[in-house]
């Protein structure tokens, strides 16, 4: 669309989370170790939450990359499922078929205990979380009561939006809410954060840093609350009409127009960044 025109290897703005493209500013960067430092202490349960948009599944997908080689990690990425459900998936993800759903807790706590013998440590990683309802929600507070006396048998981690911590105020979850150790909340990125982001972003595909001058980076980051799936919206909304227009640099209308594109972004009200009240 605007590769050759701007000299770009790829789409610096693409909104699948690419793990080559992450920089480890400061929110995410305290998350994933949040995580990595509690399941290699051995405790139960852990939960990272954020607003839409804010990288949680970026984080997710950092996680399992650099996950020790002796986890076995079981992915929920859609984990809108019953309670059976979900007993079952993991079951599968550990490689238990084919036995009755009343012995199927039993089969995966002798699976644990098997793969525990084997230094192996088990993790169960749920990306949006608040799907989970609350029979589900149950399955996996008893899943953590599973362990031998010296280590839990399964670790979970927990990743949703906001909605979750709102669950789990909730009497009915106290105990779940109890058994969580380690817990972090992502914030919006600060200015300079969102200028190194846009920055790193533009600079890996091979293009100038210079596309947006540092006024339109605090407009970005003022329409965007610093959340990078507003930014790179509205970025890619906003090189795709300099393409248009033919520009080598995004002029105040483009970003202006793409901000007002963006559904959820804060829309200034005039086309001069120095009118729009965000100094």
């Amino acid at each position: 669309m605007y590769l050759e025109h701007f000299g770009f290897a790829t789409f610096p703005f693409h909104l699948t989370p690419d793990t080559e493209m992450f920089l480890g500013l400061a929110p995410h960067y305290e998350a994933i170790q949040t995580v990595l430092g509690a399941l290699d202490m051995g405790e139960g349960l852990i939960k990272i939450t954020g607003e839409v948009g804010s990288g949680k599944t970026m984080i997710c997908r950092v996680i399992i990359r650099h996950i020790a080689e002796h986890v076995q990690l079981v992915f929920l990425p859609n984990p809108a499922l019953s309670g059976e459900q979900l007993r079952a998936t993991v079951a599968n993800e550990l490689g238990i078929t084919q036995v009755e759903p009343n012995t199927l807790v039993n089969h995966i706590q002798h699976k644990l205990l098997a793969l525990a013998k084997q230094g192996k440590q088990v993790v169960v990683l749920v990306d949006e979380a608040q799907a989970l309802s609350d029979e589900a929600l149950e399955v996996l507070r008893l899943f953590g009561n599973l362990e031998t006396e010296q280590q839990k048998l399964l670790q979970i981690v927990l990743l949703g939006q906001p909605e979750l911590d709102q669950r789990l105020t909730q009497h009915h979850l106290r105990q779940l809410r109890q058994r969580i150790t380690f817990s972090a909340y992502l914030r919006g990125l600060s200015l300079d954060e969102v200028v190194a982001y846009v920055d790193n972003r533009i600079n890996k595909v091979g293009g100038n840093t210079g596309l947006f001058t540092l006024h339109h980076k605090k407009a970005l980051w003022r329409a965007s609350l610093g959340y990078p799936r507003l930014i790179n919206q509205i970025c890619h909304k906003s090189l795709v009409l300099a393409c248009r227009d033919q520009t080598k640099v995004i002029n105040n209308s483009q970003l202006y127009r793409a901000i007002h594109d963006t559904y959820d972004s804060c829309k200034p009200k005039f086309k001069s960044p120095w009118l729009w009240g965000w100094s």
